[in-house]
């Protein structure tokens, strides 16, 4: 049986990955700021660390990027072409026709063609973002002006108010100022994370360029999405829709941690079980006989009237 174009195109991107893993280990490896955050004079992306990010890397390296700058060059080709062959010098008396049934083929067959080579890469991407594997646990989002709030439903732990860490706590942690966070998501390593995102009054935007997630917060709506980071680390993001005038003072922040952190960090953030009462004291009974009550003494008749 022959594989599918999908199969095919999957196993082009995960090479394309392969590469692209390779030419950023190199880079990150030197530095290891370079991943989870900006990095002054970097160039490119920030190293991925899900299968997603990487494929969606590929892509763009060694497909959209090779297609764009031979479009590029052949546009400016002709240009070139056609400023130095027809100009007034070089072609004295230019030519009457007004249409070339070969020309105007080429470039509405062409284009054609190249999107469906594009579309063939993207589409099978798309639809790996939206399969998602069976999730280890769950993450609700909450966008809010201009904060926002996380819960794990799954770990019975409530939402939690995520807002930016203050500059001088920041310098003092040796933490980026306006990325760190005074509450992070925390997520295990190796595990597949449902993060479930809505906004609680304008649109917002969950986007942790590590992760290659980027979707929509919008009120009284629950979009999804998800992700498997396969490196223990600190990722950080931003909302990136204009929220607002604090639009750019609620950043995201994902600590993944190892499996056992992930599970004393649940456990501290559960509430232990409420100590039960101590039973009431009894008070034993007295074995003395009860007191002798006063015999009722009759009332004195009332002196007849004369």
């Amino acid at each position: 049986m022959k594989p599918s174009s999908f199969s095919i195109t999957r196993a082009l991107t995960g090479a394309g990955a392969a590469l692209t893993t390779a030419a950023f280990s190199a880079r990150a490896f030197a530095d290891d700021k370079l991943y989870g955050q900006p990095t002054d004079g970097a160039l490119g992306f920030q190293p991925g660390v899900t299968e997603l990010r990487l494929r969606a890397m590929s892509v763009h390296t060694w497909i959209l990027m090779p297609i764009l700058v031979g479009i590029s060059v052949l546009v400016l080709g002709l240009l070139l072409w056609c400023v130095f062959r027809y100009n007034a010098k070089a072609n004295p008396t230019p030519a009457r026709f007004t249409h070339n049934t070969t020309v105007e083929v080429l470039w509405t067959v062409g284009p054609v063609l190249i999107l469906l080579f594009m579309a063939l890469f993207s589409f099978r991407l798309l639809f790996d973002y939206h399969d998602m594997p069976r999730p280890y646990m769950t993450v609700k989002a909450t966008g809010y002006q201009w904060y926002w709030g996380y819960a794990y439903p799954d770990q019975k732990i409530d939402e939690e108010t995520s807002n930016i860490l203050p500059e001088a706590k920041a310098k003092a942690a040796g933490v980026p100022y306006m990325l760190a966070t005074t509450q992070p998501i925390v997520a295990p390593v190796n595990q597949v994370v449902h993060v479930i995102v809505t906004g609680a009054d304008v649109i917002h935007s969950f986007s942790v360029p590590a992760f290659g997630i980027k979707i929509d917060a919008v009120p009284g709506h629950a979009n999804d999405t998800w992700f498997k980071a396969t490196r223990i680390g600190t990722y950080y993001g931003q909302c990136s829709q204009l929220c607002g005038t604090d639009h750019s003072f609620m950043p995201i922040e994902v600590k993944v941690v190892s499996q056992a952190d992930f599970d004393a960090w649940v456990a501290s953030k559960q509430a232990p079980p409420a100590a039960a009462p101590p039973p009431a004291a009894t008070t034993p009974a007295s074995t003395a006989p009860p007191a002798p009550t006063a015999a009722a003494t009759p009332a004195a008749p009332a002196p007849a009237k004369s």
